[in-house]
């Protein structure tokens, strides 16, 4: 146990190097302390990921202030988590690929259902670390391109890294993203914890970067011209197709044996929160299918809650981002352990073109 939460110390406290850290004030009174413990809730998150009427519903119903701080990438959650988050948050959103490390490292709290029956609308399928998180959206990351302008048809990820897509793919970016589809072309398992094979994921990363024209905002990217391929998550490219309207000539690459990754992003509450009675509010609030079918309505990702789903508009259940036949050949990010360092060294390199 020691050895694992050293080593999750080591990974964010050398991830915080590259990223800022945020700050309380410590010299707030007690008295202000005692009186925002029932009206305030710190929530620390990806930004444009939450519907801002959903939030200020919450506020108007529970006579409280919501205070939203973002994150720009996975490391940072870690980060706040292992070095004492519950100072600050609430409520700190990670995926499914931490649970393990973080609830055998005492860094969250267990949360009492009791107080979040809501929660069982959400399909049992969807869970990790039952008593520890509450599942909000997940993530079918694939493939999709403009048919009319990509030069190749793509049909596994190994076509990602033919020459003549250079300068064409617009692509998500994090470790516990790329390595694994690496990984699967090579024909190993995605959450390898082999240092080998890990390098062998660099090399093939190497050539994918040199089809990347750019990391983040793959909708637009899509959308202008910029590149015919993205390699990104199925809300951005439900965003992609209907902006583009009738217009559309994007299609899901089919892949005719190469599994597609789903991921899942979780909140949990840290450990020392201060606001614990109104997180758990929160996390019944957003769990209401009635609630949650609003929120898909301008974030269209996948969602694991069975009601919400059946509640959504026929716009959202028919949404050809998610209209493909694949779904039951997926991946989940498991927890790979101490071999985190390892990716965590072969992505630092990638970024810096060693």
């Amino acid at each position: 146990m020691k050895k694992l939460i050293s080593l999750l110390l080591t990974m964010a406290m050398s991830m915080a190097l590259l990223t800022g850290c945020g700050g309380s004030d410590s010299g707030a009174s007690e008295e202000t302390t005692e009186a925002a413990a029932s009206t305030e809730l710190n929530i620390y998150m990806w930004q444009q990921y939450i519907s801002d009427d959903l939030i200020a519903k919450f506020e108007e119903e529970n006579n409280c202030k919501v205070n939203l701080s973002y994150m720009s990438d996975n490391a940072d959650a870690i980060t706040k988590l292992t070095a004492g988050g519950g100072q600050e948050y609430d409520l700190i959103m990670t995926c499914d690929a931490y649970m393990e490390s973080l609830v055998a490292g005492d860094y969250v709290e267990k949360i009492n259902f009791d107080n979040v029956p809501n929660a069982s609308n959400i399909n049992e399928s969807y869970w990790t670390a039952k008593e520890y998180c509450v599942p909000y959206l997940m993530n079918y990351i694939y493939v999709v391109y403009n048919k009319d302008t990509c030069p190749v048809e793509i049909k596994s990820y190994n076509d990602l890294i033919n020459p003549a897509l250079k300068g064409q793919i617009a692509s998500i970016d994090g470790a516990r993203n790329l390595f694994p589809i690496a990984l699967v072309a090579l024909g190993y398992d995605p959450n390898s914890t082999e240092e080998s094979e890990i390098a062998e994921a660099y090399e093939w990363l190497v050539k994918y970067n040199e089809n990347v024209v750019a990391y983040g905002n793959a909708e637009q990217n899509l959308t202008n011209g910029t590149a015919s391929v993205a390699f990104t998550y199925d809300g951005n490219a439900s965003w992609a197709m209907a902006e583009l309207g009738e217009k559309n000539n994007l299609v899901i690459a089919d892949f005719e044996n190469d599994p597609v990754q789903l991921g899942f992003d979780l909140y949990v509450v840290p450990k020392g929160a201060k606001h614990v009675d109104l997180a758990e509010k929160f996390l019944n609030y957003i769990c209401d299918p009635e609630v949650m079918a609003a929120n898909l309505v301008e974030y269209p990702y996948s969602c694991p809650n069975d009601a919400a789903v059946e509640a959504a508009s026929d716009t959202y259940k028919n949404d050809p981002a998610r209209d493909f036949d694949y779904k039951q050949n997926v991946f989940f990010q498991e927890d790979v352990g101490e071999a985190i360092t390892i990716y965590n060294d072969y992505y630092q390199k990638l970024k810096v073109g060693e």
